[in-house]
């Protein structure tokens, strides 16, 4: 084990040496903020080319906008690698990639936002992740259809999914919203593989891993705001009765409606906490699991005692946040599909006598 903690130092050190990074240049804060935010390029290192500079290595990735010379389709690379004294990073069509200031990471066309529809970082990830999903069930729906109920269970990798379909059905969806959850089932199974190869994919440092998809808080707002439709048109009579006249006592509901007003507001804290639960946990788990290897390169110009002690930590640390990673990743995709579940089961409820 010491031994495995000695080369993990080793490489992150001869990576720093590799790539230019100097101890008195680093920022840990842009690195972090980097790998986090949503960009037009998919920046994989920096590396020092024969003149000494330090260049990124990037994919370059679609741009289309909308400013006010019409519509504009070209690629991220035609903007320039750094910025200028303004802190923009010129363009064609009179564009620029601001890195300053209100607008920073945004397209702009002087000095302020164009109708951007470009493909960022996050919408890649996303497309490959979900062309991943689709190939894994559609793999196994392929399986299945060369079978008989008769024949013996799945094992390998047509068995894992099995497994966690029949968990996610029986242990979460089935549980939460009760009878009549069947038609429930494709859409919660679609957020919980979702979330899941997001999460499973973004653990992974290099292209096609990478994305910080469910730590972008538009994607999560698209989840809630899925699960908040679903919910709504659920409700039963009940519920909305239970919302606009509780059965409370009757000044707290006449002539001011506190508890309806009150009930209303619920009906939108409920997708809020879905949002804001997984977009939290998710950007805090990547923004640490980056910052743990940073302090390397912190303390590389302290002494060799501080330097060593340290640099071993932040790599403990590191393979620490990474497994803690992995479980996370399992736990906010099955907390999700659960807080939806019992969502819709609350909206669908009937009390006793009733029916």
């Amino acid at each position: 084990m010491y031994h495995m903690k000695r080369l993990l130092c080793m490489a992150l050190m001869l990576i720093a040496l590799t790539t230019g990074v100097k101890a008195a240049d680093f920022n840990a804060k842009e690195v972090v903020l980097e790998h986090i935010q949503d960009a037009h390029d998919w920046h994989v290192t920096d590396y020092v080319n024969a003149e000494g500079d330090t260049v990124a290595l990037a994919i370059p990735l679609p741009v289309i906008v909308h400013s006010s010379t019409g519509w504009h389709v070209f690629c991220s690379s035609q903007f320039q690698h750094h910025a200028d004294a303004e802190g923009l990073r010129k363009g064609p069509y009179n564009l620029a990639i601001a890195t300053e200031g209100d607008n920073a990471g945004k397209i702009v066309e002087d000095g302020q936002p164009v109708l951007d529809f470009s493909i960022t970082k996050t919408v890649a990830v996303m497309f490959i992740n979900v062309t991943l999903l689709l190939c894994c069930i559609l793999f196994c729906a392929r399986w299945y259809k060369k079978r008989k109920p008769s024949d013996a269970a799945p094992g390998g990798f047509v068995g894992l999914i099995e497994m966690l379909v029949m968990y996610v059905v029986e242990d979460i969806i089935k549980p939460g919203i009760g009878k009549g959850y069947e038609k429930y089932v494709p859409y919660l199974l679609t957020c919980f593989f979702f979330i899941f190869t997001c999460n499973v994919l973004g653990l992974i440092p290099f292209p096609p891993g990478s994305g910080n998809v469910t730590g972008n808080i538009a994607v999560t707002f698209f989840l809630a705001l899925c699960t908040f439709v679903v919910v709504q048109f659920s409700g039963s009579k009940h519920y909305w009765k239970d919302i606009f006249w509780p059965e409370v006592p009757l000044l707290l509901k006449a002539p001011v409606p506190l508890m309806p007003v009150i009930e209303f507001v619920g009906i939108f804290t409920k997708p809020f906490a879905l949002m804001i639960r997984l977009f939290a946990n998710m950007m805090a788990g990547h923004a640490i699991a980056v910052a743990m290897p940073c302090i390397i390169f912190l303390v590389a110009t302290m002494s060799a005692g501080v330097f060593y002690s340290m640099s071993a930590v932040s790599v403990i640390m590191a393979i620490f946040m990474m497994c803690l990673e992995c479980l996370v990743c399992f736990i906010q995709a099955m907390v999700f599909t659960l807080l939806s579940s019992v969502f819709i089961g609350m909206a669908r409820a009937v009390p006793e006598g009733h029916e």
